[in-house]
Formats: structure tokens, sequence, C-alpha cells
């Protein structure tokens, strides 16, 4: 491919993703398929460990990918009883996880660093919050459990520098989600709730190619009513996909060469 027919392929590719990024959002549902480590009552206190998740085609996809640390940039302060933001929760009876009502980094990664939707970031309903989270691998879709249905989440992809990219994606209220088919009850709570689900694509994300490998979650107060969640990536190909960071720096230096060729043209 010469200069001018990738400059003209990265023009396209630029216009493509600004459309994206002022598009609707497309959010997709899923199947969420797993195991109940326990029956009848406790199912919902105990491991809920998710084996696969079934796409609107129907394809099965079962290779996820886990948050291995997590960044608090922002979280408000824990002084006991309802007080704070985002803790860490587990079911009554579950295994694995742990319960950190004073959230710390190791303790947001205990709760989201395993297959176990019975271990979540737990939210006061007027807590407002601002975590990082990045993922073992690379990431093409995001998958996103809320306990209770009754909250909002934003969310926006970071890139390997930890600078956000693409735009802000501001989740409907989970009411509106999928029914994840389960429950849960959790040391925070005094009885079982259902689980709603939803998915992210990267053109949700605002990137039209790539892969991302960290996310940033926030919440905004009682606007958001605290949301209680888990969140999983899938596992990229990442064969030949570079990061959108990367094209995006690639079109500056292709833009910046073409522009001298014109201007040296103009001389001539």
């Amino acid at each position: 491919m010469n200069i001018r027919q990738l400059t003209t392929s990265l023009g396209l590719a630029a216009t493509s993703a600004l459309v994206l990024a002022s598009s609707p959002v497309q959010a997709f549902t899923f199947q969420s398929n797993f195991t109940e480590a326990l029956s009848g009552n406790d199912a919902p206190k105990g491991d809920i460990f998710l084996n696969s998740v079934t796409l609107e085609d129907g394809s099965v996809l079962d290779d996820f990918t886990m948050v291995t640390s997590a960044n608090i940039l922002s979280n408000d302060i824990y002084t006991g009883g309802n007080s704070g933001a985002a803790s860490a929760d587990i079911g009554d009876m579950a295994t694995t996880g742990l319960r950190e009502e004073a959230l710390t980094n190791e303790g947001a990664k205990a709760v989201l660093n395993n297959l176990n939707l019975n271990n979540i970031i737990d939210t006061e309903d007027k807590g407002s919050f601002i975590l990082d989270l990045n993922f073992e691998k690379a990431v093409d879709n995001i998958f996103l459990w809320e306990r209770g249905m009754n909250s909002r989440l934003d969310v926006q992809a970071l890139d390997a520098n930890g600078n956000l990219i693409g735009t802000q994606l501001q989740l409907s209220n989970s009411r509106d989600w999928t029914d994840a088919g389960f429950k849960i009850n959790t040391k925070e709570i005094g009885g079982a709730q259902k689980v709603g689900s939803i998915g992210i694509s990267l053109e949700d994300l605002g990137l039209s190619t790539g892969t991302i490998s960290a996310l940033r979650v926030s919440s905004e107060g009682s606007a958001y009513n605290g949301p209680d969640f888990k969140v999983l990536g899938s596992v990229a190909d990442t064969q030949d996909v570079p990061e959108p960071s990367a094209l995006i720096g690639l079109g500056a230096v292709v833009a910046g060469a073409f522009a001298t060729r014109r201007r040296q043209s103009a001389k001539a």
C-alpha cells in the first residue's frame, strides 16, 4: 500500500471512529451459563461460578480474562455503617473473595480476580467512586453483572499507559439489562436479589479497532443508586491487531508525512 492509499484508509477509519463515538449505545445481551455450588434457599448465598456465555448469535464463549490489579482513584471514605462507596462483598457462604468495607486495591482484586459471580464490588446508594481495573490479557468485549437491577454505572477504556481513550459510556439503569437467571445474597444485604447482565463491545466504548487491557468504572452518588457489580473481559485474538492508541499514533505520523509532502509540492 502506498502513502496515499494508507492515508486514505486511516482517514476513513478515523471518520468511522467519530461516527461510532457519537452513535447510540449498541450494548449486547447474552445468556450466563453458571454452576451453583449450593441448592435451594442456600444457592444465592454460595459460590456461583461462570462457565460460559451464550451470545445473541448462539455462539458460546468460555475464554475470559479477569482483573489482575485495581487502582482506586477516588472512593468515598468509609467511617462505619452505610458510609463510604465501593467495597468488596461476597455471598454469605462463598468460599472465594473477601468482605472489605474500607476498600483497598487488593480487596477489589480479590473479588474481581475470579469467575465467582457471588464475589462483587458493592456500592452504597449515595456513594461515588472511580476505579481503574487492569485485565490479565487483552480484551475485546466486556461482560458486566449488577446485583439488584436498580443502578447505573459509567465505563471508559484505558490504553496501556493508563490514559483514557474512546468515549465514556453511560450505561442505562440495570433494570433494563438482561435477567442473568440467578440471584445472590451477600454479606452486605439481608436477602437474595436478582442479577442483571449486559455486554459491551469496543464500538460501544468509541473504539473502532484493536483491543484494550484496562477499564475505568465510576459511579456518581445517589443518581447512580450504588451499583453492585462484577466485571470480566473476553480474551481477544491479538494476532496482527494493534491497540487503538497505537493506530491513532500511526495515523498522526502518516498525516504529518502527508502534510509535509503537500507543503513541499506547493513550493515546487
